[in-house]
Protein backbone atom coordinates (compact mmCIF):
# COMPACT_ATOMS: atom_id res chain seq x y z
CA UNK A 1 0.00 0.00 0.00
CA UNK A 2 1.62 3.44 -0.98
CA UNK A 3 1.52 5.73 1.59
CA UNK A 4 -1.20 8.55 1.23
CA UNK A 5 1.14 11.80 0.04
CA UNK A 6 -1.48 14.66 0.04
CA UNK A 7 -3.23 15.56 3.44
CA UNK A 8 -7.18 14.17 4.04
CA UNK A 9 -9.75 17.17 4.80
CA UNK A 10 -12.13 16.19 7.59
CA UNK A 11 -15.47 17.36 8.22
CA UNK A 12 -15.70 16.92 12.25
CA UNK A 13 -19.60 16.66 13.00
CA UNK A 14 -19.57 17.33 16.79
CA UNK A 15 -16.07 18.69 17.55
CA UNK A 16 -16.34 20.09 21.05
CA UNK A 17 -17.48 16.15 22.86
CA UNK A 18 -14.97 13.81 24.00
CA UNK A 19 -15.00 12.34 20.43
CA UNK A 20 -14.48 15.49 18.70
CA UNK A 21 -11.74 17.19 21.17
CA UNK A 22 -9.45 13.64 20.75
CA UNK A 23 -9.55 13.87 17.06
CA UNK A 24 -8.40 16.85 16.68
CA UNK A 25 -5.59 15.95 18.64
CA UNK A 26 -5.08 13.20 16.37
CA UNK A 27 -5.18 15.87 13.42
CA UNK A 28 -2.73 18.46 15.40
CA UNK A 29 0.01 15.09 15.63
CA UNK A 30 -0.48 14.43 12.35
CA UNK A 31 -0.80 17.69 10.12
CA UNK A 32 1.36 16.01 7.58
CA UNK A 33 -1.84 14.19 7.06
CA UNK A 34 -5.07 15.76 7.47
CA UNK A 35 -6.45 19.03 7.91
CA UNK A 36 -9.85 20.55 9.27
CA UNK A 37 -12.29 21.51 6.41
CA UNK A 38 -14.73 22.28 8.93
CA UNK A 39 -15.87 22.09 12.64
CA UNK A 40 -19.60 21.80 13.89
CA UNK A 41 -20.74 21.38 17.67
CA UNK A 42 -24.49 21.80 19.27
CA UNK A 43 -24.47 24.55 21.57
CA UNK A 44 -20.76 25.10 22.77
CA UNK A 45 -20.09 28.37 20.96
CA UNK A 46 -16.69 29.21 23.00
CA UNK A 47 -14.95 25.99 22.46
CA UNK A 48 -15.89 25.78 18.65
CA UNK A 49 -14.54 29.13 18.54
CA UNK A 50 -10.93 28.30 20.15
CA UNK A 51 -10.85 24.98 17.91
CA UNK A 52 -11.54 27.26 14.93
CA UNK A 53 -8.86 29.69 15.38
CA UNK A 54 -6.23 26.93 15.47
CA UNK A 55 -7.00 24.67 13.12
CA UNK A 56 -8.54 27.49 10.58
CA UNK A 57 -10.93 25.29 8.83
CA UNK A 58 -13.50 26.91 5.87
CA UNK A 59 -16.57 26.02 7.60
CA UNK A 60 -17.88 26.19 10.76
CA UNK A 61 -21.62 25.20 12.06
CA UNK A 62 -23.64 25.66 15.33
CA UNK A 63 -26.23 23.45 15.44
CA UNK A 64 -28.34 25.85 18.05
CA UNK A 65 -29.49 28.28 15.52
CA UNK A 66 -29.84 30.82 18.57
CA UNK A 67 -25.96 30.94 18.87
CA UNK A 68 -25.62 31.66 15.06
CA UNK A 69 -24.92 35.95 15.81
CA UNK A 70 -22.43 34.63 18.71
CA UNK A 71 -20.58 32.48 16.92
CA UNK A 72 -20.62 34.80 13.48
CA UNK A 73 -19.30 37.85 15.69
CA UNK A 74 -16.80 36.26 17.48
CA UNK A 75 -14.78 34.81 14.21
CA UNK A 76 -15.44 37.74 12.12
CA UNK A 77 -11.87 38.76 11.51
CA UNK A 78 -11.42 35.54 10.19
CA UNK A 79 -12.01 34.05 6.90
CA UNK A 80 -14.30 31.55 7.85
CA UNK A 81 -17.66 30.54 6.69
CA UNK A 82 -20.20 30.16 9.40
CA UNK A 83 -23.68 28.72 9.55
CA UNK A 84 -26.34 27.65 11.95
CA UNK A 85 -28.67 24.52 12.11
CA UNK A 86 -28.93 20.60 11.50
CA UNK A 87 -29.27 21.64 7.73
CA UNK A 88 -26.34 23.03 7.44
CA UNK A 89 -24.52 20.31 9.19
CA UNK A 90 -25.79 17.83 7.04
CA UNK A 91 -25.02 19.90 3.90
CA UNK A 92 -21.70 20.28 5.50
CA UNK A 93 -21.37 16.31 5.83
CA UNK A 94 -21.94 16.31 1.70
CA UNK A 95 -19.24 18.76 0.26
CA UNK A 96 -17.21 17.63 -2.15
CA UNK A 97 -14.18 18.97 -0.71
CA UNK A 98 -14.86 16.74 2.16
CA UNK A 99 -12.76 13.01 2.29
CA UNK A 100 -13.65 12.34 5.48
CA UNK A 101 -17.03 12.34 7.79
CA UNK A 102 -16.39 11.88 11.32
CA UNK A 103 -19.54 11.85 13.09
CA UNK A 104 -18.72 12.58 16.77
CA UNK A 105 -22.22 13.83 17.42
CA UNK A 106 -24.63 12.46 19.98
CA UNK A 107 -27.77 10.92 19.66
CA UNK A 108 -30.62 10.44 17.31
CA UNK A 109 -29.22 14.13 15.69
CA UNK A 110 -26.22 12.27 13.97
CA UNK A 111 -28.43 9.90 11.35
CA UNK A 112 -29.40 13.51 9.00
CA UNK A 113 -26.11 14.32 8.60
CA UNK A 114 -24.76 10.29 8.53
CA UNK A 115 -26.70 9.82 5.42
CA UNK A 116 -25.79 12.96 3.84
CA UNK A 117 -22.33 12.28 3.66
CA UNK A 118 -23.39 8.20 2.32
CA UNK A 119 -25.41 9.72 -1.01
CA UNK A 120 -22.15 11.66 -0.95
CA UNK A 121 -20.33 8.59 -0.90
CA UNK A 122 -17.75 9.63 1.93
CA UNK A 123 -15.46 7.90 4.04
CA UNK A 124 -17.63 8.04 7.04
CA UNK A 125 -15.83 7.49 10.19
CA UNK A 126 -18.53 6.78 12.44
CA UNK A 127 -18.43 7.64 16.15
CA UNK A 128 -22.31 8.01 16.25
CA UNK A 129 -23.87 4.90 17.19
CA UNK A 130 -27.09 6.03 17.44
CA UNK A 131 -27.04 6.05 13.85
CA UNK A 132 -27.34 2.16 13.13
CA UNK A 133 -29.52 1.67 16.26
CA UNK A 134 -32.11 3.74 14.80
CA UNK A 135 -32.01 2.84 11.19
CA UNK A 136 -29.88 0.48 10.54
CA UNK A 137 -31.26 -1.66 8.21
CA UNK A 138 -31.57 1.72 6.12
CA UNK A 139 -27.58 2.90 6.44
CA UNK A 140 -26.45 -0.60 5.28
CA UNK A 141 -28.85 -0.10 2.11
CA UNK A 142 -27.76 3.47 1.39
CA UNK A 143 -23.88 2.38 1.84
CA UNK A 144 -23.84 -0.38 -0.45
CA UNK A 145 -26.33 1.44 -3.21
CA UNK A 146 -24.01 5.01 -2.71
CA UNK A 147 -20.63 2.59 -2.34
CA UNK A 148 -19.70 5.08 0.81
CA UNK A 149 -16.96 3.17 3.03
CA UNK A 150 -18.13 3.26 6.61
CA UNK A 151 -15.52 2.62 9.33
CA UNK A 152 -15.82 2.61 13.21
CA UNK A 153 -14.19 4.76 15.58
CA UNK A 154 -15.88 3.31 18.87
CA UNK A 155 -13.39 1.45 20.47
CA UNK A 156 -15.06 -2.10 20.65
CA UNK A 157 -16.43 -2.26 17.10
CA UNK A 158 -12.71 -1.26 15.98
CA UNK A 159 -11.15 -3.67 17.84
CA UNK A 160 -13.94 -6.28 15.77
CA UNK A 161 -13.01 -4.81 12.37
CA UNK A 162 -9.49 -5.55 13.26
CA UNK A 163 -10.07 -8.45 14.50
CA UNK A 164 -11.65 -9.77 11.61
CA UNK A 165 -9.56 -8.63 9.10
CA UNK A 166 -8.37 -11.61 6.59
CA UNK A 167 -10.97 -13.48 7.91
CA UNK A 168 -13.44 -15.59 6.47
CA UNK A 169 -17.35 -13.78 7.47
CA UNK A 170 -18.63 -17.36 7.82
CA UNK A 171 -16.20 -18.74 10.11
CA UNK A 172 -17.43 -15.81 12.64
CA UNK A 173 -18.98 -17.91 14.96
CA UNK A 174 -19.70 -15.19 17.57
CA UNK A 175 -18.36 -11.61 18.41
CA UNK A 176 -17.61 -10.83 21.85
CA UNK A 177 -18.16 -7.24 23.40
CA UNK A 178 -16.39 -6.08 26.45
CA UNK A 179 -18.15 -3.78 29.05
CA UNK A 180 -16.04 -1.72 31.70
CA UNK A 181 -19.19 -2.19 34.05
CA UNK A 182 -19.09 1.27 34.70
CA UNK A 183 -19.42 3.18 38.58
CA UNK A 184 -21.90 0.78 39.44
CA UNK A 185 -21.12 -2.84 38.82
CA UNK A 186 -21.42 -3.76 42.34
CA UNK A 187 -24.31 -2.16 43.30
CA UNK A 188 -27.50 -3.98 43.83
CA UNK A 189 -30.76 -3.19 43.43
CA UNK A 190 -31.32 -1.03 46.43
CA UNK A 191 -28.48 1.21 46.26
CA UNK A 192 -28.79 1.48 42.66
CA UNK A 193 -32.63 3.03 43.88
CA UNK A 194 -30.79 6.12 45.40
CA UNK A 195 -27.75 6.63 42.89
CA UNK A 196 -27.03 10.50 41.59
CA UNK A 197 -26.04 11.73 38.56
CA UNK A 198 -22.96 13.46 39.55
CA UNK A 199 -22.16 9.57 40.75
CA UNK A 200 -23.36 8.61 37.25
CA UNK A 201 -21.02 10.72 35.83
CA UNK A 202 -17.78 9.37 37.76
CA UNK A 203 -17.16 6.97 35.39
CA UNK A 204 -13.95 4.58 36.41
CA UNK A 205 -12.44 3.97 33.05
CA UNK A 206 -13.46 6.43 30.57
CA UNK A 207 -13.65 10.18 30.02
CA UNK A 208 -16.94 10.77 28.13
CA UNK A 209 -19.43 13.34 27.91
CA UNK A 210 -22.56 13.35 29.94
CA UNK A 211 -24.94 11.50 28.23
CA UNK A 212 -22.58 8.55 26.85
CA UNK A 213 -21.54 8.54 30.14
CA UNK A 214 -24.54 7.78 31.68
CA UNK A 215 -25.53 5.70 29.13
CA UNK A 216 -22.35 3.53 30.00
CA UNK A 217 -23.27 3.49 33.61
CA UNK A 218 -27.04 2.25 32.56
CA UNK A 219 -25.45 -0.21 30.66
CA UNK A 220 -27.65 1.16 27.77
CA UNK A 221 -24.54 2.11 26.10
CA UNK A 222 -23.00 -1.41 25.65
CA UNK A 223 -26.77 -2.33 24.26
CA UNK A 224 -26.63 0.09 21.75
CA UNK A 225 -23.10 -0.97 20.64
CA UNK A 226 -25.24 -4.51 20.54
CA UNK A 227 -27.37 -3.73 17.85
CA UNK A 228 -24.41 -1.16 16.16
CA UNK A 229 -22.48 -4.40 15.65
CA UNK A 230 -25.46 -6.33 14.06
CA UNK A 231 -25.24 -3.90 11.30
CA UNK A 232 -21.81 -3.23 11.08
CA UNK A 233 -20.66 -6.73 10.76
CA UNK A 234 -24.19 -8.16 9.80
CA UNK A 235 -24.50 -10.65 12.43
CA UNK A 236 -27.78 -12.05 14.29
CA UNK A 237 -28.53 -11.30 18.03
CA UNK A 238 -27.34 -15.04 18.77
CA UNK A 239 -24.08 -14.32 17.29
CA UNK A 240 -23.57 -11.37 19.84
CA UNK A 241 -22.16 -11.47 23.37
CA UNK A 242 -21.36 -9.38 26.27
CA UNK A 243 -18.72 -9.79 28.84
CA UNK A 244 -17.60 -7.39 31.63
CA UNK A 245 -14.00 -6.87 31.52
CA UNK A 246 -13.49 -3.51 34.26
CA UNK A 247 -9.50 -3.28 32.61
CA UNK A 248 -11.01 -1.93 29.52
CA UNK A 249 -7.67 -2.97 27.78
CA UNK A 250 -9.57 -6.41 25.70
CA UNK A 251 -11.25 -3.92 23.27
CA UNK A 252 -13.67 -6.77 21.94
CA UNK A 253 -12.61 -10.47 20.70
CA UNK A 254 -13.92 -12.32 17.78
CA UNK A 255 -14.83 -15.99 18.26
CA UNK A 256 -14.29 -18.73 15.16
CA UNK A 257 -15.95 -22.12 14.49
CA UNK A 258 -12.85 -23.52 15.37
CA UNK A 259 -13.05 -22.20 19.03
CA UNK A 260 -10.15 -19.88 18.08
CA UNK A 261 -10.48 -16.76 19.92
CA UNK A 262 -8.77 -13.24 18.44
CA UNK A 263 -9.01 -10.07 21.06
CA UNK A 264 -7.60 -6.59 20.04
CA UNK A 265 -5.94 -4.72 23.30
CA UNK A 266 -4.83 -1.38 23.98
CA UNK A 267 -5.06 1.15 26.79
CA UNK A 268 -7.95 2.93 27.49
CA UNK A 269 -7.96 5.62 24.92
CA UNK A 270 -9.83 6.67 21.87
CA UNK A 271 -7.20 8.15 19.98
CA UNK A 272 -5.94 4.86 18.79
CA UNK A 273 -8.99 3.79 17.11
CA UNK A 274 -9.84 6.88 15.65
CA UNK A 275 -7.05 7.02 13.88
CA UNK A 276 -7.23 3.92 12.88
CA UNK A 277 -10.32 4.88 11.03
CA UNK A 278 -9.11 7.85 9.87
CA UNK A 279 -6.22 6.28 8.16
CA UNK A 280 -7.03 2.54 7.52
CA UNK A 281 -5.59 0.46 5.92
CA UNK A 282 -2.46 2.26 6.64
CA UNK A 283 -1.44 2.34 10.54
CA UNK A 284 1.04 5.32 11.28
CA UNK A 285 2.70 6.09 14.70
CA UNK A 286 1.10 7.78 17.44
CA UNK A 287 2.22 9.33 19.86
CA UNK A 288 0.40 8.97 23.12
CA UNK A 289 0.33 6.13 25.82
CA UNK A 290 1.60 2.27 25.17
CA UNK A 291 -0.09 -0.59 26.90
CA UNK A 292 2.12 -1.70 29.67
CA UNK A 293 1.00 -5.54 30.76
CA UNK A 294 3.31 -4.69 34.10
CA UNK A 295 0.86 -2.47 34.79
CA UNK A 296 -1.77 -4.87 35.33
CA UNK A 297 -1.35 -7.83 36.89
CA UNK A 298 -4.87 -9.35 36.77
CA UNK A 299 -7.44 -9.16 33.55
CA UNK A 300 -10.76 -10.07 34.98
CA UNK A 301 -13.81 -11.43 33.28
CA UNK A 302 -18.14 -11.86 34.63
CA UNK A 303 -20.74 -11.78 32.94
CA UNK A 304 -23.16 -9.22 32.69
CA UNK A 305 -26.31 -8.75 34.98
CA UNK A 306 -29.45 -8.08 32.76
CA UNK A 307 -31.69 -7.71 36.79
CA UNK A 308 -30.10 -4.88 37.30
CA UNK A 309 -28.87 -3.31 34.52
CA UNK A 310 -32.47 -3.99 32.39
CA UNK A 311 -31.19 -1.73 29.51
CA UNK A 312 -28.86 -4.24 27.85
CA UNK A 313 -32.00 -6.77 28.01
CA UNK A 314 -34.08 -4.23 26.62
CA UNK A 315 -31.61 -3.15 23.65
CA UNK A 316 -31.35 -7.50 22.98
CA UNK A 317 -35.11 -7.27 22.64
CA UNK A 318 -35.49 -4.07 20.56
CA UNK A 319 -32.63 -5.79 18.28
CA UNK A 320 -34.64 -8.74 17.79
CA UNK A 321 -38.29 -7.17 17.25
CA UNK A 322 -36.17 -5.14 14.69
CA UNK A 323 -38.22 -2.44 12.30
CA UNK A 324 -38.61 0.56 14.27
CA UNK A 325 -38.52 -0.83 17.51
CA UNK A 326 -34.40 0.15 18.16
CA UNK A 327 -35.37 3.49 17.12
CA UNK A 328 -37.90 3.32 19.90
CA UNK A 329 -35.38 2.59 22.02
CA UNK A 330 -33.09 5.19 21.41
CA UNK A 331 -35.48 8.07 21.66
CA UNK A 332 -36.68 6.67 24.45
CA UNK A 333 -33.77 6.50 25.89
CA UNK A 334 -32.51 10.12 25.47
CA UNK A 335 -35.36 11.31 27.08
CA UNK A 336 -35.09 9.75 30.20
CA UNK A 337 -31.53 10.24 30.33
CA UNK A 338 -32.15 13.87 30.42
CA UNK A 339 -34.52 13.19 32.86
CA UNK A 340 -32.18 11.38 34.99
CA UNK A 341 -29.54 14.39 34.33
CA UNK A 342 -31.51 16.63 35.49
CA UNK A 343 -32.75 15.27 38.64
CA UNK A 344 -36.59 14.62 37.55
CA UNK A 345 -36.54 10.51 37.91
CA UNK A 346 -34.37 7.91 39.33
CA UNK A 347 -31.52 5.76 38.11
CA UNK A 348 -34.02 2.57 37.51
CA UNK A 349 -36.63 4.33 36.44
CA UNK A 350 -34.74 5.52 33.87
CA UNK A 351 -35.06 1.24 32.52
CA UNK A 352 -38.78 1.30 34.08
CA UNK A 353 -39.77 4.19 31.64
CA UNK A 354 -38.32 2.68 28.66
CA UNK A 355 -39.34 -0.76 28.95
CA UNK A 356 -43.22 1.00 29.01
CA UNK A 357 -42.71 2.82 26.16
CA UNK A 358 -41.60 0.29 23.73
CA UNK A 359 -44.71 -1.71 25.18
CA UNK A 360 -46.79 1.55 24.24
CA UNK A 361 -45.64 2.31 20.94
CA UNK A 362 -46.47 0.87 17.62
CA UNK A 363 -44.15 -1.27 15.65
CA UNK A 364 -43.44 -0.52 11.96
CA UNK A 365 -41.55 -3.80 10.63
CA UNK A 366 -40.25 -2.19 7.21
CA UNK A 367 -39.67 1.12 8.01
CA UNK A 368 -38.80 3.63 5.76
CA UNK A 369 -36.91 7.59 5.98
CA UNK A 370 -40.53 9.01 7.17
CA UNK A 371 -41.46 6.43 9.81
CA UNK A 372 -37.95 7.00 11.25
CA UNK A 373 -38.71 10.42 11.86
CA UNK A 374 -42.45 9.67 12.89
CA UNK A 375 -41.47 6.95 15.90
CA UNK A 376 -38.70 9.22 17.14
CA UNK A 377 -40.85 12.24 17.53
CA UNK A 378 -44.02 10.11 19.22
CA UNK A 379 -41.56 8.09 21.26
CA UNK A 380 -40.43 11.19 22.66
CA UNK A 381 -43.59 12.64 23.31
CA UNK A 382 -45.29 9.56 24.29
CA UNK A 383 -42.29 8.53 26.42
CA UNK A 384 -42.57 12.44 28.11
CA UNK A 385 -45.70 11.77 29.07
CA UNK A 386 -45.05 8.34 30.82
CA UNK A 387 -41.82 9.81 32.95
CA UNK A 388 -44.19 12.74 33.87
CA UNK A 389 -46.67 10.48 35.59
CA UNK A 390 -44.17 8.53 36.94
CA UNK A 391 -42.90 11.64 38.74
CA UNK A 392 -46.39 12.19 39.78
CA UNK A 393 -46.69 8.63 41.02
CA UNK A 394 -43.40 9.42 43.11
CA UNK A 395 -43.80 12.63 44.19
CA UNK A 396 -47.58 11.51 45.52
CA UNK A 397 -45.98 7.83 47.44
CA UNK A 398 -43.43 10.29 49.17
CA UNK A 399 -45.96 12.86 50.72
CA UNK A 400 -47.69 9.78 52.22
CA UNK A 401 -44.40 8.69 53.71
Amino acid sequence: MTPQTSRQTIALLGSTGSIGTQTLDVVAAHADLFEIYALTANNNVEQLVAQARVFLPEVVVIANETHYHTLKQALDDLPIKVFAGADAIAQVAAMDAVDIVLTAMVGYAGLKPTIAAIKAGKRIALANKETLVVAGELIVQLAEQYQATVLPVDSEHSAIFQCLLGERHTDVEKVILTASGGPFRRMNVEQLASVTAAQALNHPTWTMGAKITIDSASMMNKGFEVIEAKWLFGLTAEQIDVVVHPQSIIHSMVQFCDGSIKAQLGVPDMKMPILYALLYPERRDLPFQRLNFADYHTLTFEQPDVKRFRNLGLAFEAMRLGGTMPCVLNAANEVVVEAFLQGKIGFLQMSDIIEQTMQKMPHTVSPNVEDYVNCDFETRRLTREIAGHNVLQTNEKNNHL
